[in-house]
Order: structure tokens, then C-alpha cells, then sequence
């Protein structure tokens, strides 16, 4: 019998450790079962590896040649394999509320065999830059200083999200360019909302700044002011403290993908962004369609 991947794995992390207990805790493996790894190991080279005593393990001078080999071969495996799962599997950031066609995408990418694993972030965008996520997917165009690359994927229409008990919600004849002057709740990181949204707006008015979702449907819960948002909270989110309307004038948002335009997953993200866009036209179509 060859050595199998099992078999380094153990004896690195008895020489990392210093302990089998420790090892074993680290490998996620029973104590007895590192022991007959190692044992099997030392039968297959035909020496002995490590050296036991009561408290600790230590190696041999074969043993710290063989460690000294494993280690490479070992992170030669994990940078074959990571460089492998980086060909086909995305990492996806987003803010709040993926769009409906989504999952269709997520679905087609995966049934070609690549992972798509997504992950709520208040910044998705900075994720993208540090690395943290793949694709951001996004309402918010990203700073061109960032040096992302982009592809609007969709247009959403939007209403205005009112406080329950504000004297604007009974207002029959509200139009957007009525809220101009009105306090603007701005979530700077992920809204589609900013004061520059009215052609005309007041240079004065009230701005109220946030970081994300949950600290903007407070905030507009509690009156600080109004703002507008894709159709889609409407329909999955319920607040008691909020109303949402339609009403005219209400400029549409984008929804685009954002990603490196370099690096070892750039080829899997770029096929991911075409599902996406794919996804997001046949959802336009039906819904043309209906």
C-alpha cells in the first residue's frame, strides 16, 4: 500500500501539535484513529517517523525529512485543488433582497457543475475589492477608483417608503417630485436612494445617513424621512412602522454585477454574469409576457 493524502495530512499535524491528542483534535479525528494512521504510515516507508513519550511525540531525523516533504507536496495538492474549485465555483455578495431570477441562475450555474454560495454583506463592494466575495451583486455602482468591472444586469421600478403615520400617506396626489424638499434617508452603502434622485432637490433639505437595510427601515419606521426602493421589498418585506407606494415620477434603480477584472476565479464569475444576465432578460420577457 502508497502513502495516501490521509497519511501526510496526520503526520504534519502530529509534528505542528506536538501531541497526539492535539493532533487529533485538530484533524477532527479520534486519538486511537491518529495513532494507526501514523503506525500505518511508518509500515509503508519502512521507518520510524516519530519518537513516542508519555507527554509529547517528536521526530525522527526520517521523520522531520519526511514532514519537510509532506508539507510541499501537501501545499502543492491545495494549490492544485483550490485553483481547480476556482475555475467553476462563485462566491456571491449581496446587500439585501436578491432580485427573483436569481435562484434560476444559481440553478443553471450548478447543474453545469460549478458551487454558488452567497453571502449578506453590508458592503458587498468592498468585498469584491478585498477579495472576500467574487461578485458583489449590487444597486450601488461601485467607485471607479475600485477598478471592478461591471454589466447592469436589470432595471427595477420603485416605490416610495413612507412612515405609517406620516400625513403624506394619504395624500392621493403624492408625486416624487412632491418629496423634494422632504428629509432623505440615504443608506450610503447599498441604497438605490441619494439627494441628487429629484432633478430638482432642495440644496437644504434634511439628509439621514445609514449603513445598511435594517437600519434604513427603522429609521423610516420612525419618520427621520422618506426615500424610494425596488418594487420587490414591497412584496417580501412587511414592516408595521412602514408603507410603501407607488406614485409618479419615481426614477427606476439598476441592478448590476461587479467583479475583479483579474485573478484566478475571473473565467467562472464572468460565466456566472452572463447566467445572470440571462436569467434577469428571461424574467423580463415573462413578465412582458403576463
Amino acid at each position: 500500500m502508497d502513502p495516501e493524502v490521509r497519511h501526510l495530512r496526520a503526520v504534519v499535524a502530529l509534528a505542528d501539535a506536538g501531541t497526539f491528542t492535539a493532533a487529533a483534535t485538530a484533524l477532527g479525528v479520534s486519538q486511537p484513529a491518529l495513532t494507526r494512521t501514523v503506525q500505518q504510515l511508518e509500515r509503508m516507508v519502512g521507518r520510524d517517523l516519530v519518537v513516542r513519550t508519555s507527554r509529547s511525540s517528536g521526530l525522527t531525523d526520517a521523520g522531520v525529512e519526511f514532514v519537510e516533504q509532506a508539507r510541499r507536496i501537501l501545499a502543492d495538492l491545495d494549490a492544485l485543488t483550490a485553483r481547480m474549485r476556482s475555475a467553476t465555483d462563485v462566491t456571491v455578495g449581496f446587500a439585501w433582497l436578491l432580485p427573483h431570477w436569481f435562484t434560476d441562475a444559481a440553478r443553471t450555474s450548478e447543474s453545469d457543475g460549478g458551487a454558488v454560495t452567497v453571502r449578506r454583506l453590508d458592503d458587498p463592494l468592498a468585498a469584491v475589492v478585498t477579495g472576500e466575495v467574487d461578485v458583489a451583486i449590487s444597486r450601488v455602482a461601485p467607485d471607479p477608483a475600485a477598478g471592478l468591472a461591471t454589466r447592469v444586469l436589470a432595471t427595477e421600478q420603485r416605490v416610495v417608503a413612507l412612515c405609517a403615520t406620516s400625513d403624506l400617506v394619504s395624500r392621493a396626489d403624492l408625486t416624487w417630485g412632491d418629496l423634494a424638499g422632504e428629509p432623505v434617508i440615504v443608506n450610503t452603502a447599498s441604497g438605490t436612494t441619494r439627494p441628487d434622485s429629484w432633478t430638482d432637490p432642495d440644496p437644504d433639505r434634511v439628509v439621514v445617513r445609514c449603513n445598511n437595510f435594517d437600519e434604513w427601515i427603522e429609521l423610516t419606521a420612525a419618520g427621520r424621512g422618506v426615500s424610494a426602493v425596488p418594487e420587490l421589498i414591497w412584496s417580501r418585506v412587511a414592516h408595521p412602522g412602514v408603507v410603501f407606494r407607488r406614485i409618479p415620477g419615481v426614477p427606476p434603480s439598476t441592478v448590476l454585477a461587479a467583479w475583479r477584472p483579474s485573478g484566478g476565479a475571473v473565467a467562472a464569475v464572468q460565466r456566472f454574469v452572463t447566467t445572470l444576465a440571462d436569467a434577469a432578460a428571461a424574467h423580463d420577457s415573462d413578465a412582458r409576457l403576463s
